[in-house]
């Protein structure tokens, strides 16, 4: 059974309260801290080995250190709460049903920082969950948690929420700063770094919710507790978002390192592919992470178990493992069309490129043209190579990481299922005309090339 930290509590009736949160221990994270000088926080952080829980998983502690402290311009903290990778849905859950522990957790992080403004920048989608986090807001106003002299410390803090236009690329840091200063939401160009120069040009810290609403917890408990769970380099509990083809799809927090094959079967936890079928693929950290077939995702390359941890899910590079990413994990059964899905997923990288970058612009939309063709039965073998061409152009060729996600999950799917997209080709009548109203399994595709061979 694994640890409940942020989920703990998050099911008891009125939680979303502030008079309900402080009776199970809410803001008690807050008033420790605030009795502790602002580094000694960052150190426990640190000692912690909390990750950024978004996809990147730097180093939390780390990435606070970065913070221009010599700098005369004041700071800010922001939370990247702009969640728009496909299959994640982890944190507007946690921000709709506990907004005070994202609250407490930006109040204590930026006493750490030394930030007296704070943003909570949400997806434009979200209004239902940006009220819910106003009226929070305004509970902790009235309760001395936030304003001036903060229970009594001499520290002031004003938080707001900001709502976004529901732009993907947004929940790029810099471009979320961009968004945020209510310009067009375009990635900058690094360095400097938001630390050295954020929003307003000011030392900014750019953290993900889940990231934020932990730190208390770190604080209650000691970055020495919190780093005895897990495995290695990922310690603590993480949030997974799980959807797709399972019996349970849902929203888990686990220990990491609890092994891929668990997460997937256990009644714990997803409950096992539905229906009685078969696995065929996962993408383990959102749709922006390679996928993989069946026996990678349980196991690695060397066949030892694959764990749910950012080491063992990138075990082997690109060519055998995955990512974490921000534990978006997408189950697909035998009757999935691995082909259907990665032109859905390009499709979508293509709508929401910003254009700034020439490889991100035309190579998305070159994907998705080509991807159609083939799942439209139009496509040919050349197509193929094409596709992993134009990944390889894009890939590490942009300002920001958009290319990459776009590339990666290309690149991955004709890795590991090239033979499905080869069938696209040989038997296009049957794209068009599929049997029973989806593609046949990849195995049955096979086995009837096979016959007719």
């Amino acid at each position: 059974m694994s640890k409940k930290i942020l989920t703990e509590h998050i099911n008891v009736p009125g939680i979303e309260t502030i008079e309900v949160f402080r009776k199970h221990g809410g803001y008690s994270g807050l008033e420790k801290a605030i009795k502790m000088q602002p580094d000694d926080i960052t150190e426990e952080v640190k000692k912690s080995g909390l990750r950024g829980r978004g996809g990147a998983g730097f180093p939390t502690g780390m990435k606070w250190s970065f913070i221009d402290k010599k700098s005369a311009n004041p700071r800010y903290l922001v939370c990247n709460a702009d969640e728009s990778e496909p299959g994640t849905f982890k944190d507007r859950y946690y921000m709709q049903k506990n907004p005070h522990g994202l609250v407490e957790g930006m109040i204590v992080s930026a006493y750490a920082l030394g930030a007296n403004t704070a943003y909570i920048y949400i997806r434009g989608e979200l209004i239902y969950v940006m009220k819910i986090l106003e009226k929070a807001i305004a509970e902790a106003y009235a309760a001395g948690f936030l304003g001036k002299n903060i229970l009594g410390s001499g520290y002031d803090l004003d938080l707001y929420v900001h709502p976004g236009g529901g732009a993907y690329i947004c929940g790029e840091e810099t471009a979320l700063i961009e968004s945020l200063e209510g310009k067009r939401g375009n990635p900058r160009i690094k360095p400097p770094f938001p630390a050295i120069s954020g929003v307003y040009n000011c030392p900014t810290v750019v953290n993900n919710v889940e990231t934020i609403a932990v730190v208390p917890h770190i604080i209650n408990m000691t970055g020495d507790e919190y780093a005895k769970i897990g495995v290695g380099r990922s310690t603590g509990t993480k949030l997974i978002s799980a959807c797709g083809h399972i019996n349970k799809p849902g929203i888990y927090e686990i220990d990491l390192g609890v092994t891929v094959e668990e997460f997937l079967n256990s009644d714990e936890y997803c409950g096992g592919v539905w229906k009685g079928r078969r696995l065929k693929a996962v993408v383990a950290g959102g749709s922006s992470v390679p996928i993989l077939p069946a026996h990678l995702i349980t196991r690695t390359a060397k066949g030892e178990q694959r764990l749910m941890t950012y080491e063992s899910l990138s075990d082997g590079g690109f060519a055998t493992g995955t990512m974490l990413g921000s534990g978006g994990f997408i189950v697909f059964d035998e009757t999935a069309c691995i082909v259907r899905n990665l032109w859905n997923f390009t499709r979508f990288y293509h709508h929401e490129s910003c254009g700034q970058c020439s490889p991100c612009r035309e190579g998305t939309g070159w994907m998705e043209k080509v991807l159609h063709r083939l799942e439209s039965g139009h496509g040919n073998m050349e197509d193929i190579d094409l596709l992993v061409d134009i990944a390889k152009k894009i890939e590490g060729n942009t300002i920001c990481p958009l290319g990459d996600a776009a590339a990666w999950p290309v690149a991955s799917a004709i890795r590991h299922f090239r033979e499905e997209f080869e069938y696209h080709v040989k038997y296009p009548e049957r794209i068009k005309n599929p049997k029973h109203g989806e593609l046949e399994p990849l195995m049955m595709c096979v086995k009837e090339e096979a016959e007719l061979a």
